[in-house]
């Protein structure tokens, strides 16, 4: 299995493999040794990858994924968190249900997160008119379905008690008064929920630009590591690499990090970018 090894600005490795993650995982992880997992399986809904079918009979690709969790838990720490982002399209919207009930069978689901694309918000409070038409979406052309403009993450773990760094992603109170109501009031910050407003970045070419079809922006990689906890986190890892947002965020936060891509063209663009000085 052909390698490639990163340096972070700091003492931080970015390793990433060519190969499948299912004997990575086994052959180069320990058990117990990955603090937290971001990821983005298939979604099985019929994206256009250059080598993976995504179309696969439903309860073949559920097995799939139950074998890949079997493993994940293996070299998962019993304090570690999951980060399972999963989406689906409006003629198959079962799929992030589906597979959290496989999920279930190994993990406990702590915590849903909705990863908001794009949103429009008409609102007047406090004396404001607020009117916002924000973020990235497919338009569907459609008298059955509406846009889809938003995704799941998952928060998977062991047990279900893992103590997360609420505020480490916390956002300002709009009412300050809320500074002296509550405990946490003094760092001026709330927890910031469940709902995630993440666009993803303009581009000018889908082809150049963002070339893996389904890949999600390396912020919320980083928010979710963030959230876990910076200062627990010594592993990350990334069973389905993609063009590697999620070694990004590692490299920005200065993480160790280990990734499996079994496309060649998508791995070479992970190790392009990351090797790019904007990331170095």
């Amino acid at each position: 299995m052909y390698s490639k090894e990163i340096k972070t600005k700091g003492s931080s490795t970015i390793k990433l493999f060519l190969g499948d993650c299912f004997v990575g995982m086994e052959k180069y992880l320990e058990k117990n040794s990955v603090d937290v997992i971001v990821t983005s399986p298939p979604y099985n809904i019929g994206v256009n990858y250059n080598e993976y079918d995504d179309k696969i009979p439903r309860d073949q690709y559920l097995n799939w994924l139950g074998h890949w969790a079997k493993i994940a838990k293996e070299v998962l720490k019993d304090d570690g968190s999951i980060f399972l982002n999963i989406g689906s399209k409006p003629s198959d919207p079962w799929v992030p249900f589906e597979v959290a009930l496989e999920m279930r069978k190994h993990f406990v689901l702590q915590n849903v997160i909705h990863w908001i694309k794009s949103i429009y918000i008409e609102h007047e409070s406090y004396g404001e008119k607020v009117e916002l038409n924000v973020g990235h979406y497919k338009p569907i052309n459609s008298k059955r379905y509406i846009n889809d403009t938003h995704e799941y993450v998952f928060h998977l773990t062991k047990h279900g008690n893992v103590e997360l760094d609420r505020l480490s992603i916390g956002v300002p109170y709009k009412d300050q008064s809320n500074i002296a109501r509550w405990s946490s009031g003094k760092y001026g910050l709330r927890c910031r929920g469940n709902s995630w407003y993440i666009p993803y970045k303009t581009i000018q070419s889908r082809l150049k630009d963002r070339p893996h079809p389904a890949s999600y922006p390396a912020e919320l990689a980083k928010m979710c590591i963030q959230l876990h906890g910076i200062e627990k986190t010594e592993l990350v890892m990334d069973p389905f690499l993609g063009i590697g947002n999620t070694a990004i965020a590692c490299k920005e936060l200065d993480k160790n990090f280990v990734g499996f891509e079994i496309d060649k063209v998508y791995f070479d663009e992970a190790v392009r970018i990351l090797e790019e000085e904007d990331y170095a």
